[in-house]
């Protein structure tokens, strides 16, 4: 793939905190810790530093994108010959107005890669040879209880795929495409000019690094097509809304054989009609009546698994919450808890049974008295 220009201004090892040196299993065990300290969900207004983690481990997380990111890194360190003239600038030509910014050498450094024989170019022009194909997103909706168990299930995608004709050389059957004369397979020729070498998109095979004399009928070529597809998603358990799942090489065919790129999905997560999500904990509100929350009872309250019994103690307000462990989802950490909120339920209608009753519970109590505490404390 083409380098980015990014990969010449961010040291992705540092946004990390890991060492160039470090382990592919160092780099994804460093990228889940940063991730949840910094995901959106758990703290509000780290949406920049989460993304910013998230397109470094995009990079160093991929073996082939880390090699490929090394090498930008240690060719723009080699290939600025103005490195040691101070930080940023570098002087011009004898008598030219300002100096000249390294900066601006990022969009040029690509073209250096063909001293060392390299097939690519700069940002924005044609590479040769093989071609990593693009990365897709996608969107999955999946049912609370799927979220929370898991699934596999599959997304509908429409992108470019291996010619099925040509199987994606791009040659007719019984045909091959031959190597480019003009550029000997790089897909770029040099132009030397002093101490750089710069590269431009050969003319003859368009960057392609190869000339196919006879194109096959059904891609005219170019070895892909488009065609809507089926991908299975293995979604694990405890899945949260919003959360992307990335299925490598599920993307956009590669061109000249090369790899083809990443789909992304996003999953969106529906509500339920019972319970809410909070992390890996689950919250459920249960009604209660009056006498259970003053008395205490045990009363049966619904969890993923099917109900249980909870022992509500005597003198429960209503919003209390009590905690039933290992009733919540399914995570790495393990399983979470269900959360129950206690709400007094106070009939809108009372039978006349009932209005006897609670006007008997009024003549034992004294609601002045209960009220008095709160009035002394408010004009103190």
């Amino acid at each position: 793939m083409a380098p980015q220009r990014e990969w010449f201004e961010k040291d992705y090892y540092r946004v990390l905190g890991v060492a160039p040196s470090a382990t592919a299993k160092e780099i994804a065990k460093k990228y889940r810790e940063l991730a949840k300290k910094y995901h959106p969900d758990a703290h509000p207004g780290s949406e920049e530093r989460f993304k910013e983690i998230s397109a470094a481990y995009d990079v160093l997380g991929d073996a082939a994108r880390r090699k490929e990111y090394d090498e930008v890194r240690r060719a723009a360190a080699v290939g600025n010959p103005f490195a040691r003239a101070g930080a940023g600038t570098a002087p011009g030509p004898a008598g030219a107005a300002g100096g000249f910014r390294v900066d601006d050498l990022s969009d040029l450094i690509g073209n250096i890669f063909t001293r060392n024989g390299r097939r690519g170019s700069s940002a924005g022009a044609p590479t040769g040879g093989p071609q990593r194909g693009a990365d897709l997103d996608a969107a999955l909706n999946l049912a609370f209880l799927d979220a929370v168990h898991g699934v596999t299930t599959t997304v509908n995608v429409t992108s470019e795929v291996p010619c099925r004709t040509c199987g994606g050389s791009g040659a007719a059957p019984g045909s091959r495409p031959m190597t480019c004369a003009s550029c000997s397979g790089a897909g770029v020729v040099n132009d030397n000019q002093g101490m750089f070498s710069f590269s431009r998109t050969c003319p003859v095979c368009g960057g392609t690094g190869r000339i196919v004399e006879k194109p096959c009928p059904t891609c005219v070529g170019s070895g892909t097509e488009t065609r809507a597809r089926q991908v299975k998603v293995r979604v694990p358990a405890g899945v949260e809304d919003g959360q992307r799942i990335r299925l490598k090489n599920r993307g956009a065919a590669g061109r000249g054989g090369g790899p083809a790129g990443d789909l992304y999905v996003t999953v969106h997560v529906s509500p339920h009609p019972v319970f809410s999500r909070r992390g890996k904990d689950l919250q459920v509100t249960v009604p209660v009546t009056y006498p259970e929350a003053v008395l205490g009872a045990e009363i049966t309250v619904p969890t993923l698994d099917g109900p249980v019994t909870l022992k509500v103690p005597a003198g429960s307000r209503s919003g209390r919450t009590l905690r039933l462990r290992g009733r919540g989802v399914p995570a790495r950490s393990g399983v979470g808890d269900l959360l129950v909120t206690l709400e007094v339920a106070v009939p809108a209608s009372p039978s006349p049974e009932q209005a006897d009753l609670v006007r008997e519970l009024a003549s034992v109590s004294d609601g002045e008295a209960l009220r008095a505490g709160l009035f002394a404390r408010s004009a103190s």
